[in-house]
């Protein structure tokens, strides 16, 4: 499916939590369907799900976000953080709640409204999938009532 984008810049300062920000981004500018375009910045906590795992890792220190990519909606949100620290090693995993900023993430990202993103059970896993519908038509007005 296709869609025109409508595009939001936004900046997020040092102490904010990463994921939070963007889905209250998200549901206040009511985003049916959203993608991360880019983002840049710093972490000092970074929290993720890595591959295959259940529960979160946290790690501690000063990172660079290298990479910021997914999905957004109401319908909720499927996002992917790679960061990497003063070694230059990178992790990556899925972004959690507890992502501080450190200094700042900058982050662009993309409202496709001829779509609607919702989250449903995927049979083969039992994960919840997106699943990419027409955004639903607005309602018609009315025309006035003449006195």
């Amino acid at each position: 499916m296709s869609s025109p984008l409508k595009t939001y810049a936004l900046r997020l300062r040092s102490g904010d939590d990463l994921r939070q920000q963007l889905t209250a981004f998200v549901k206040t500018n009511h985003i049916q369907a959203g993608a991360l375009l880019t983002c840049v910045g710093s972490l000092t906590v970074a929290t993720l799900r890595l591959a295959n795992q259940e529960g979160p890792t946290v790690y501690r220190g000063h990172f660079e976000i290298v990479s910021l990519v997914g999905t957004l909606s109401t319908n909720g949100s499927h996002l992917h953080l790679a960061v990497s620290d003063s070694t230059g090693r990178t992790i990556g995993g899925h972004l959690l709640d507890g992502c501080v900023v450190y200094t700042t993430a900058e982050i662009v990202l993309g409202e496709l409204p001829a779509l609607d993103f919702r989250r449903e059970e995927d049979p083969t896993f039992g994960y919840q999938e997106l699943v990419v519908h027409p955004a639903p038509a607005a309602p018609k007005q009315r025309p006035a009532r003449k006195k």
